[in-house]
């Protein structure tokens, strides 16, 4: 039976040791394996997801590929999507056989494939299916199953309807929840426009936690700084960055040591990417095409001398046949031939 472990005690949030203190959202075409591996030399503590994977992808997919990551990810959980009970529950279970450290349900996302599928997003109409889904999964596996969802769907916006489901799907063993502070149209706008469109209303979410004080409340949506995180934490559990830590990766320097108290780091943005070079060695070894990898790197020295010198060393040369880490290192010669420069006392 799945049991999440190390929630802030009733009353109180964010603790330090709270596993879902910071986390990286899980992104479509963006937080594969690599841009994973890259994130977790910048942070010791983020959680980290998955892109989402369909259960039909990860029972008669090709597993070896879909589900692999290095090790040196974990903490980081598997977001699937789907809606069949039996199939997320298998799906569960495969993935804790690969070493994942959590099980996530998609219920937010309102792409045209989630809504031709019914799932994503739509699963919210659904409390009960979604509490089924959870009961079957934390049969499943031993790990904690955990849920991502939006504050409502197209006009069902009223925070009763938020408030039922989280209720409804807790009761089904769901101790953990993610939430967008977003609702989703689900007709008439793109998943770029549900990300942006909809107004934020953190006050829902905030209200949520005070009233399920023994659940774990994480709010996404619309965070930039380390600054926003800690204004959150006075209400919530946890915190979960999407773009804005992909588009500006040396963010997660930072969170360490303001929201888990280690040292702050010692090593430059060159520092840090060189320290990636040992993974881009192996991936390229077993044949992984180098501008896979380094599409993840492009907002490493963004807004710094010398960005975008890095930038188009990386876009012209990285996509090109044989590519190596001497990429890797004339990228980074292009940033050095741009120093800082000096401001006058």
């Amino acid at each position: 039976m799945n049991t999440s472990v190390l929630h802030a005690a009733p009353g109180t949030t964010g603790q330090p040791h709270d596993p879902w203190r910071f986390s990286v959202a899980p992104m479509m075409d963006w937080t594969d394996r690599h841009c994973r591996a890259f994130m977790r030399l910048a942070s010791r503590h983020a959680r980290l997801y998955t892109e989402m994977v369909h259960t039909g992808a990860v029972i008669h997919g090709e597993r070896s590929r879909i589900l692999r990551f290095d090790k040196s990810e974990h903490p980081v959980a598997l977001q699937l999507g789907g809606n069949d009970p039996d199939e997320l529950a298998r799906s569960a279970e495969i993935g804790e056989r690969f070493g994942y450290d959590e099980i996530n349900l998609n219920c937010g996302c309102p792409s045209d494939r989630v809504i031709d599928g019914r799932f994503g997003a739509c699963l919210m109409r659904k409390p009960d299916l979604v509490a089924e889904c959870v009961m079957m999964m934390s049969k499943a596996t031993d790990l904690p199953v955990t849920v991502k969802n939006r504050i409502g769907i197209d006009n069902t916006e009223e925070y009763g309807f938020l408030r039922h489901f989280v209720e409804t799907v807790a009761a089904a063993g769901c101790q953990t929840f993610i939430i967008h502070a977003r609702k989703a149209w689900l007709n008439g706008l793109s998943p770029k426009e549900n990300r942006e469109i909809p107004p934020l209303r953190y006050e829902v979410v905030y209200r949520l936690k005070q009233e399920f004080p023994e659940l774990t409340i994480v709010i996404n949506g619309g965070i930039k700084t380390i600054g926003d995180c800690q204004e959150h934490l006075r209400h919530v559990d946890g915190v979960m960055l999407g773009r804005e830590p992909y588009e500006h990766p040396w963010l997660l320097t930072e969170v360490d040591a303001a929201l888990f108290g280690d040292a702050p780091v010692t090593f430059d943005r060159s520092e840090l990417l060189r320290r990636y070079i040992p993974y881009i060695q192996r991936e390229l070894a077993i044949g992984t095409p180098l501008a896979h990898i380094t599409k993840h790197l492009m907002g490493l020295f963004r807004g710094e001398p010398g960005g975008r010198a890095f930038r188009r060393v990386l876009s012209e040369r990285a996509c090109k046949p044989g590519g190596g880490i001497e990429v890797i290192e004339e990228a980074l010669a292009a940033v050095a031939q741009h120093p800082p420069q000096l401001v006058a006392a």
